[in-house]
């Protein structure tokens, strides 16, 4: 069942987020903000009343006909199972109905599994200066030496 993010959806997710991601440290990208003043455009999947994926987005700000997925993730176990197909297809029913004609994300380059699954979700990476392994890389985008492809999604 797809439902919109809780504030208390937050004490659920931010303990395993790391562990999803095999170890890596990702929870410091997930304030708990994004489930205080976001739920309108975020989305958890729950099976048997436990959250086995999540969506995180919200409408741009700046633009006002364009819309940004901050975070996703899919417990592991419930991978390849069409799940963040479901929460990306929500999303997209959501921003559309605010009159969002684009979606953004963005991932690191090393992320292949993101990059493939993006690119079969119909977006576009945006051509930039810096073509690494075949992929356009915007260097430096989170900082220094933090690397990201970025994503565009016309709706």
């Amino acid at each position: 069942m797809i439902r919109h993010v809780k504030e208390a959806d937050y004490q659920t997710i931010i303990p395993v987020v790391n562990d999803w991601w095999n170890g890596r440290k990702m929870d410091h990208m997930l304030p708990k903000l994004f489930f205080t003043h976001f739920q309108n455009t975020s989305f958890v999947i729950e099976e048997q009343n436990e959250i086995v994926g999540f969506l995180i987005g919200f409408l741009s700000q700046s633009q006002q006909n364009e819309a940004y997925i901050h975070f996703v993730g899919v417990h592991p176990q419930y991978r390849e199972l069409g799940l963040a197909k479901k929460l990306y297809e929500q999303f997209f029913t959501t921003v559309k109905h605010h009159g969002c004609q684009i979606v953004r994300c963005i991932t690191s380059p090393v992320n292949t599994t993101s990059i493939a699954f993006h690119q079969k979700m119909g977006f576009q990476i945006e051509e930039t200066d810096t073509l690494t392994k075949g992929i356009y890389v915007k260097r430096n985008y989170d900082g220094q030496g933090n690397d990201r492809v970025l994503f565009y999604k016309s709706l």
